[in-house]
């Protein structure tokens, strides 16, 4: 938990802007559940043939806005192409942003609720998530408080081509990385923690171990320091995810 609450951030404006420019750019937008007097939405959009399947989720913490931000900015752009089938949960606990807390507004971490499933708000996410198709990529995008610079989780226990240089390299023009040989208590090498994969070990599971477990082979979550600029952060993100999204599904034309 950070020592300071984060600059609130207005769910519902966002949740528009969301919609508006997800619709515009060809997704089809779904209330999953609602958090308080906002939507849970979930933003999809299904390309023609034979195409990866992309999964991107943002906005679990409500003291982490740049995340849900730099889908926003993604969006707009058009980053979410033809290239692929595409999934994005943009805000995940909308209620925390009002408060600007890490926490959900019942005081639960909700990226620790994934295997036991106490809050309503990870129920409604999960049920979501069980009727969609697995994914070939999934991303859960974040930023941490006390890092010293971008760095990130690889789950691939199948040694499947990693994303993990493209999106290190692709951060590295916006901000500096995290070269510190432990982050967080785990090992980590050039900026890439690949913790075991022991999840029936885990007595409370983040989303990218539900997703590994039921989901994806192939899962990053990606993290810049909270104590850089919003721009910063929001562009090494981006940068980050479009780099992950070329390895997988192409360039874009």
């Amino acid at each position: 938990m950070s020592p300071v609450k984060a600059a609130p951030l207005d769910p519902l404006a966002l949740v528009a802007h969301l919609q508006d420019g997800g619709a515009r750019a060809g997704f089809k937008a779904q209330a999953y559940g609602a958090a308080g007097n906002c939507p849970l939405i979930a933003l999809t959009r299904r390309a023609k043939g034979p195409r990866p399947r992309i999964y991107l989720s943002a906005g679990i913490h409500g003291d982490e806005p740049a995340p849900p931000l730099a889908l926003a900015e993604l969006i707009d752009s058009g980053e979410f192409d033809g290239r692929a089938t595409w999934f994005l949960c943009p805000l995940l606990n909308p209620a925390a942003f009002v408060l600007g807390t890490r926490e959900s507004p019942q005081g639960l971490d909700l990226n620790r609720d994934y295997r036991h499933l106490e809050s309503p708000e990870i129920r409604a996410h999960t049920a979501w998530l069980g009727r969609q198709p697995n994914f070939d990529l999934a991303i859960c995008v974040h930023e941490d408080w006390e890092s010293v610079g971008f760095y990130l989780y690889e789950l691939n226990p199948d040694g499947l081509p990693s994303c993990a240089p493209a999106m290190l390299e692709a951060a590295g023009r916006a901000c500096p990385i995290d070269l510190s040989p432990v982050i967080e208590g785990r090992e980590a090498a050039a900026g890439v923690i690949r913790p075991p994969f022991n999840p029936a070990e885990r007595e409370k599971w983040p989303e990218s171990v539900f997703l590994q477990v039921h989901h994806s082979r192939l899962s990053y979550t990606i993290e810049t320091p909270s104590h850089l600029a919003i721009g910063t952060r929001v562009s090494a993100l981006a940068a980050a995810i479009r780099a992950a999204i070329g390895v997988v599904a192409g360039p874009r034309s």
